[in-house]
């Protein structure tokens, strides 16, 4: 829990009461106290939380407090079922013991990025935002870092983002992020999971131990993840470039966040719808945490984007590389082809994870790639799926390096090779890093 930005009641200031409401004043959180008792410690209690800045909530004006706050902290000797804690609960105010509170506050602040695209692309840029910010940052999770790494005897005092994949939900039980955010869900993964449910499944774990002092970010605009609203218990907030929403959002080329202008559309420099909704998602998260917009923006332009995403690696004699290894599901793929502003020879292929081609080819017709070079394990699937579209502008080859070469042979002064292969890298190499690299460096050489 960030408690930073929460607004907390805390029923009864004796001992246990008392240090949790003095832990709140040194984190900058709102606090307010409430005491039925009397006594010359109580009285003392009282009057030092209110020199340090916290407020006395009276039994008259109780109602009030109740609906500005976020959270109740009980003191031992006060019932779970005080009046007091009994509305709040009825009110959708998250109650919890000090015990329990000070448990959570062992464990650093975790956001929890997931979704089937973007999430490294978002995951570094709420980083570059917070660090920036002055909020110290660690990315960890699915990003390549993993959590044990940081997080044994590290400093807990920072923000941990967290990028999580369907394979490490796979196995959660108690992990409840501050924030979570559900990006997009489209088909990936089918070869471990089976079915699309299954996956969809697995992805709403995300935010399945969220209470209501935290927050889910999820996408309005796409269809599974706007069904999700109904299994959330946090505060869910929403991102569009559709329309208004309750959260971030696009209008006439600006971007908001609950109608608080940030930065226009134009500013952010990596090229994309997809990077709109990636920058509308750290909007959200980063000013949920208390950051500028000004901040928020400064850090948004001068953001360039992360390697074998979309990523413009070299251009020569007139023709650009650009290197999507990343990409390794169709939908991945698609978002690429439709970013293409110029004629482009497309790279496609690898190892397969159950999906079917025939949306993807359904796009490359109507796109601006001119030629498909298609390589690895998946390529007789994609060329059946090709003669159904009727597509047929494909050049087909065995190996990888071959495919590149032929690519690199295809492309023309003022167009592009891209290499997004919708697929994994397993065929031939150890990770969509490796096959990057190896584009890259082939590039390069010829």
């Amino acid at each position: 829990m960030f408690v930073k930005n929460q607004k907390f009641l805390v029923l009864g200031v004796s001992k246990s009461g008392y240090q949790a409401a003095k832990y709140l004043l040194d984190k900058h959180a709102v606090c307010y106290f409430y005491e039925e008792m009397s006594s010359e410690k109580i009285a003392a209690a009282k009057a030092e939380l209110s020199a340090l800045g916290a407020t006395e909530a009276l039994k008259e004006g109780i109602d009030a407090v109740l609906n500005d706050i976020d959270a109740v902290i009980i003191s031992p000797g006060v019932p779970i079922n005080h009046p007091v804690a009994v509305k709040a609960k009825s009110m959708g105010k998250r109650i919890l013991g000090e015990l329990e509170f000070a448990y959570e506050q062992f464990s650093p602040t975790f956001i929890a990025i997931t979704g089937t695209n973007g999430k490294t692309t978002t995951v570094s840029l709420v980083s570059d935002i917070l660090n920036q910010s002055g909020i110290a940052a660690k990315t960890v999770g699915n990003i390549g870092v993993p959590l044990t790494q940081e997080i044994d005897g590290g400093d807990k005092n920072s923000v941990f983002i967290t990028e999580v994949s369907s394979f490490q939900l796979e196995s959660v039980s108690a992990f409840c992020p501050h924030i979570s955010c559900v990006l997009n869900i489209s088909p990936d993964h089918l070869e471990r999971h089976y079915t699309m449910e299954n996956y969809v499944f697995l992805k709403k774990r995300v935010f399945a131990n969220q209470k209501e002092t935290e927050y889910c970010v999820l996408n309005y605009d796409d269809e599974t993840v706007r069904s999700f609203y109904t299994a959330v218990k946090a505060k869910a907030l929403w991102v569009s470039l559709r329309g208004e929403v309750d959260g971030a959002y696009l209008s006439d080329g600006v971007l908001y966040f609950k109608g608080e202008m940030v930065m226009s559309a134009d500013e952010v420099p990596v090229s994309g719808e997809h990077n709109l909704y990636n920058a509308l998602f750290a909007i959200a998260v980063s000013r949920l945490l208390g950051v500028s917009a000004e901040d928020i923006a400064r850090a948004i332009k001068g953001f360039r984007g992360v390697p074998y995403r979309n990523q413009l690696v070299l251009e020569k004699n007139g023709v650009k590389f650009v290197n999507d290894s990343k990409s390794t599901n169709t939908a991945s793929a698609i978002t690429a082809i439709r970013a293409a502003r110029i004629p482009t020879v497309l790279i496609l292929g690898g190892s397969e994870k159950g999906e079917t081609y025939d949306g993807l080819f359904e796009c490359i017709k109507n796109s601006s790639v001119k030629h498909t070079v298609i390589t690895g394990k998946s390529r007789r699937n994609m060329l059946a799926a090709a003669d159904r579209a009727g597509y047929t502008d494909i050049t087909v080859c065995t190996e990888f390096d071959t495919a590149v070469k032929i690519a690199v042979m295809m492309a023309e002064s003022g167009e592009q090779v891209l290499l997004s292969p919708a697929c994994a890298s397993f065929d031939e190499f150890s990770s969509y890093i490796e096959r990057g690299e190896r584009f890259n460096k082939i590039a390069g050489e010829l």
